[in-house]
């Protein structure tokens, strides 16, 4: 009897104790699990925040490619685009013509490996051989200026148009000033 009741006793004590065990277990377990799901929901945002940084950076380095190249081609298009005026039957360049070539002296420091040619236009008046010369040597005043502002004479070419490209038909003074120029462009 007494095997017995020394087994009642064990069941008495032993069955609760395991079941004590056994909730307080699961309950430790839910609460781990909640913290690792608390740190890998931190984890997935934080990386998910490094993530959108990342494309932000990225948008943004391409934002900034694209505005120097649009820089690039603008200061391009205006060396191109912007002649360089004369007076009539003159190579003299005229402040306004220093200033352009000022101008165009620093984007060719900035682009080393560009080599313009210099392009000397005339108006319609004057005979065809006066034309081509004077077409010249206001291609060359455009050349020794720039050259003087430390651009290498060797990236320079000059040519001659005299008369054959006006820029404007016209044949009145506004028509001839526009016809009366150094045009650049690059080879």
């Amino acid at each position: 009897m007494q095997k017995k009741l020394w087994i009642i006793l064990a069941m008495v004590f032993v069955i609760p104790g395991l079941l004590f065990t056994a909730s307080c277990s699961k309950k430790v377990v839910k609460e781990d699990t909640s913290l690792s799901q608390q740190a890998e929901d931190e984890a997935a945002k934080a990386a998910a925040e490094k993530a959108r940084q990342e494309e932000l950076a990225r948008q943004r380095a391409i934002e900034e490619a694209r505005l120097e190249e649009a820089a690039i081609q603008k200061a391009r298009d205006n060396f191109l685009n912007e002649d360089v005026p004369f007076e009539f039957d003159s190579a003299v360049l005229t402040p306004d013509a220093q200033e352009i070539l000022k101008t165009k002296a620093e984007w060719l420091q900035n682009s080393p490996n560009v080599k313009p040619t210099i392009e000397g236009h005339c108006d319609e008046r004057g005979t065809l051989e006066y034309n081509l010369a004077l077409g010249e040597r206001r291609a060359s005043s455009a050349k020794a200026f720039l050259v003087d502002l430390g651009i290498p004479a060797s990236r320079l070419n000059t040519i001659s148009y005299g008369e054959e490209r006006p820029v404007d038909p016209g044949q009145n003074e506004a028509a001839w000033a526009k016809n009366r120029r150094g045009h650049f462009i690059i080879n």
